[in-house]
């Protein structure tokens, strides 16, 4: 029974784990990377801070209006589509009887019985029954925009803090390396986290995440050496 409640646990928390990781994720990532870009091109702390800042602000709000945007689309879609399911439903309520035992009987179950689970789940509330088992339409999944616009950008901005306070804290000579190395260490855990939250591998999800991040990591503060080398 606990085993059973837990999974469930996971599937309700898959909406707003997703926006959180994506989140911090991109604000560790690309604030290290902005830093690195910086520091590279010999800028100073104060230069650092302001863009490590500018990006943390402009970053979480971006995050924030394309998670919101994203998500009340498929909102939009699911309302649209319980909207057409309620009118079929009050049109051809045996033709509907049929299609949602249709569904029973393609899972497994033999058409009486099939037939018989569907009018008692129709004779308990028929517009939940095809929006799960027709739809795909669940509570636990179920699109929640300023959910997920929320989730996204106070994770983007913790995400985002972390390499910034790295600067504020370590001295000018160690910063390049000490920012990439502990938003390696930063990303490492979250893919941890994410996996263990989601009931994946933790170690993939650690190595995941910290492969990407290195290389963007990189690659930034290679540009940014370029640039400062030309000045």
């Amino acid at each position: 029974m606990s085993r059973r409640h837990s999974e469930r646990h996971r599937t309700s928390r898959m909406s707003w784990l997703r926006a959180a990781v994506l989140g911090a994720n991109d604000g560790i990532v690309s604030t290290a990377s902005l830093v690195l870009g910086v520091a590279a091109a010999h800028g100073t702390r104060q230069n650092i801070l302001v863009a490590g800042i500018a990006g943390l602000v402009a970053g979480a709000m971006s995050m924030a209006a394309g998670e919101y945007v994203s998500v009340h689309s498929q909102a939009d879609s699911e309302q649209a589509d319980l909207a057409r399911e309620q009118h079929e439903l009050e049109t051809d309520a045996a033709g509907e009887h049929k299609e949602l035992a249709a569904i029973y009987v393609g899972r497994g179950l033999d058409a009486a019985l099939a037939k018989q689970v569907a009018e008692q789940l129709m004779a308990h509330d028929a517009l939940d029954a095809h929006a799960r088992d027709e739809l795909g339409i669940t509570e636990a999944l179920k699109a929640r925009p300023l959910q997920a616009a929320g989730a996204s950008a106070l994770s983007f901005a913790l995400g985002a803090a972390l390499p910034l306070l790295v600067v504020l804290l370590v001295p000018a000579t160690i910063l390049l390396g000490a920012v990439f190395g502990t938003s390696l260490v930063f990303l490492a855990l979250l893919g941890a986290l994410a996996g263990y939250t989601g009931g994946a591998h933790v170690g993939i999800g650690a190595l995941r995440i910290s492969f990407w991040g290195a290389l963007a990591m990189a690659i930034t503060a290679g540009v940014g050496s370029l640039f400062g080398v030309g000045g």
